[in-house]
């Protein structure tokens, strides 16, 4: 069965904070850790929703942008757009404003269109190095967060089974001898559910914490075929890289582990997913 999908991007500017005025200073600190803050902050949000559905004959089109755009206008941008979630949304003066409910709200808000496609894909980036996913595939839903790190470090491209020739071959200016960096951007995402107190799939500084002491502290600014123990005699591929950090933050975050991409460049990305 053939399946058309159709992605529109929109944008929108809201103000937040993680407080609960039911709750004393030291309960939400507890709660919502160094976010809490009884001031609010802003985002600009980006907002990918993603509708499939059969191409109609007479247009050529899953769906006309404009009817789309009328939708996510009306639904979503107008009520939302420069507004404190906190104060003026009804829903988020009974849960937190986190990326993951303003997911679950959007989801829900979307779900009375008209249009005859179905909504099977939200993503909303709160920041560039965070970002909420909504899927629907059939009846099954799933929920996953993103969270995006830097690390800069050297590595060389060297088969010693093989010869010069063959090496050059294999991975041309890669096989320097004195090797090449690269700035790595890493991605790492995670499955599962908000919170019903804190609206959050994980607690981020947990991720952060894990991520940076497994991964980014020990690999940042090191040569990968000599100083990372667990690529010491392995081909650094970022293939490989990927896999190793897969293997080693498996089982150690907070949530389910389900991805883990790998940008070398901007214009070479690897991944390890969980099938």
């Amino acid at each position: 069965m053939t399946c058309f999908k159709l992605t529109r991007r929109v944008v929108f500017s809201c103000g937040h904070r993680y407080w609960s005025d039911r709750l004393t200073a030291d309960q939400n600190r507890a709660r919502f850790g160094r976010f809490a803050s009884p001031f609010n902050h802003g985002h600009n949000y980006v907002l990918d929703v993603t509708a499939q559905g059969p191409i109609d004959p007479e247009t050529g089109m899953v769906l006309n942008i404009k009817d789309l755009d009328r939708e996510l206008q009306s639904r979503i941008v107008g009520p939302l757009d420069q507004t404190s979630l906190n104060d003026e949304i009804p829903r988020f003066q009974r849960c937190p404003p986190t990326t993951e409910n303003l997911t679950l709200y959007i989801r829900d808000t979307l779900a009375g269109w008209s249009l005859p496609v179905q909504l099977t894909r939200l993503r909303l980036e709160e920041m560039p190095t965070l970002w909420c996913e909504w899927h629907r595939t059939g009846d099954q839903e799933r929920m996953t967060l993103t969270r995006s790190y830097e690390f800069a470090a050297s590595h060389r491209l060297h088969n010693s089974a093989l010869s010069e020739e063959r090496n050059l071959e294999l991975y041309g200016k890669c096989w320097n001898p004195a090797g090449h960096g690269h700035n790595y951007v890493l991605e790492i995402t995670l499955e599962g559910d908000p919170h019903p107190e804190t609206g959050m799939l994980v607690d981020l500084e947990l991720f952060d914490r894990a991520v940076h002491e497994i991964v980014v502290d020990r690999y940042d600014h090191k040569n990968l075929n000599e100083d990372v123990p667990e690529l010491q005699g392995l081909i650094p591929t970022s293939e490989v890289v990927a896999q190793k950090i897969w293997e080693a933050l498996e089982g150690t975050l907070p949530a389910k582990l389900v991805r883990v991409r790998l940008l070398e460049t901007a214009r070479n990305a690897f991944e390890v997913e969980r099938q």
